[in-house]
């Protein structure tokens, strides 16, 4: 591992009419699941007025963007429909817009779920299988000038010709679905997808060498909060993992990484402030 300054290039960019600043300083996305089944916190904030609360709290604890999803993505899920998926999000979608000023993310991965959220006013769509699932998605993507989050993620894991070149090429190819869709490539953020296709080791590996996804080029968002990596080596339930979150965090500020998702905002805002000034200085 080494310490990867990010570079000074000052980034406004406009995703569907909401700003993002990347400005060299760390950006959190708050999480808000809107689904009964999260592995963390599923049935907390499924209703409209826990879900709007939610976000007016995290964009008032200084959140740069709030990630809403409406399908679990933990092992073992049960797959909803389109429709159904839609349903969960559009009440709570529609009044956190309203009430909030920061860009919202909408993690899925289906078209017809971004056609609408994007068609509301949601800026950026955060994919956990990189564009590769449905090859719509990109299309509907670039149609609303939207920002999307590329996660990478395989049906197995198994890594012959080596973890962390495998997922370098397989993140590239997502990028060039990205651009051939006409994404524009100021909208797309990369993500090594901890606890995805990975078991324990190769998560720890992985985060022992974010860093080597630096030269790809883009901005880097890092998603560890409360995950089973943390589980697996302290042995604590989801919910006692703020710790380990916050070291995740402050390890992928040191390899360069600029924005992280995170249940708990004010903490990891916090130490990624004071991660920044030491790293800066």
């Amino acid at each position: 591992m080494e310490i990867k300054k990010r570079t000074d290039n000052f980034k406004n960019i406009d995703l569907n009419g909401r700003k993002l600043i990347l400005d060299g300083t760390s950006k959190i996305m708050g999480i808000i699941n809107l689904t009964p089944d999260s592995f963390s916190d599923g049935g907390e904030y499924n209703n409209l007025q826990s879900a709007l609360s939610q976000g007016i709290q995290m964009e008032n604890d200084g959140a740069h963007i709030l990630d809403i999803g409406g399908e679990s993505s933990r092992p073992g899920h049960e797959p909803i429909s389109a429709e159904e998926e839609i349903e969960r999000i559009k009440d709570p979608l529609e009044l956190i817009l309203a009430k909030t000023s920061i860009p919202i993310s909408i993690d899925t991965w289906k078209n017809e779920v971004a056609e609408f959220a994007l068609g509301k006013g949601a800026s950026i769509i955060n994919d956990i299988y990189g564009l590769k699932k449905d090859p719509l998605l990109a299309p509907v993507i670039a149609k609303y000038n939207a920002g999307v989050v590329i996660m990478h993620n395989k049906e197995n894991r198994n890594y012959p010709d080596g973890l962390i070149f495998e997922i370098k090429e397989s993140l590239k190819e997502s990028i060039n679905i990205a651009l051939a869709a006409g994404i524009s490539k100021d909208k797309i953020i990369l993500d090594p997808g901890i606890g995805f296709a990975k078991d324990s080791e190769q998560n720890i590996t992985m985060m022992n060498n974010l860093y080597q996804l630096k030269d790809l080029g883009y901005p880097l968002l890092l998603g560890v909060s409360r995950k089973s990596v943390i589980g697996s080596v302290v042995n604590v339930p989801p919910k006692e993992r703020l710790p380990g979150t916050i070291a995740s965090t402050v390890l992928g500020i040191i390899q360069g990484y600029e924005i992280f998702r995170v249940h708990d905002v004010k903490e990891n805002l916090q130490a990624a402030i004071f991660t920044d000034k030491i790293i800066s200085s």
